[in-house]
């Protein structure tokens, strides 16, 4: 038990700025942080060591915030988005805060339907509900995703080799 208190001051107050900087609510976040903590100290066992404790303790904290988001079902800043995207935490380096910056603008080369159907799928909708919203079938709004997703991937990819 003092080993995991050890970790709960070690890694605290740097976890709490980047669940604030995701739901930009200090109180969420702070509830974000003591879920997490909890959570760790459940599934401590499970700690498989492939990753640092610090990016498993983030990736579990981004999981319930996105959990959260999920069952909210509520419109979400796309800038969140993104961050989900990248799956990683963006204060860590300034290679994702650069690729941040270039999918913004990427996705600004995309119709709306586009930016409609790629938000909605990357904030945990279904294809269904995807469909129904931007009155498309289910199968348009699969194929769209999946080509934004593969678009996306060559651009920054290409971007890459330059």
């Amino acid at each position: 038990m003092k080993e995991f208190e050890m970790l709960y001051h070690l890694h605290k107050e740097e976890l709490y700025r980047y669940l604030l900087g995701l739901t930009r609510d200090p109180e969420q976040a702070g509830d974000l942080l003591q879920e997490t903590f909890l959570q760790a100290m459940l599934g401590i066992g499970r700690f498989r060591q492939e990753s640092s404790i610090r990016t498993w303790l983030f990736a579990i904290g981004r999981n319930l915030w996105r959990k959260q988001l999920s069952k909210r079902r509520t419109t979400v800043e796309y800038d969140d988005l993104l961050e989900v995207y990248t799956q990683e935490a963006l204060d860590e380096t300034v290679a994702n805060r650069e690729m941040l910056v270039r999918i913004r603008a990427l996705m600004q080369q995309k119709d709306e339907r586009t930016r409609q159907v790629f938000s909605m799928r990357m904030s945990g909708y279904s294809y269904a509900e995807i469909a129904e919203k931007a009155q498309i079938s289910e199968s348009s709004a699969r194929v769209l995703e999946h080509r934004t997703r593969l678009w996306l991937k060559g651009q920054l990819e290409k971007g890459e080799s330059k």
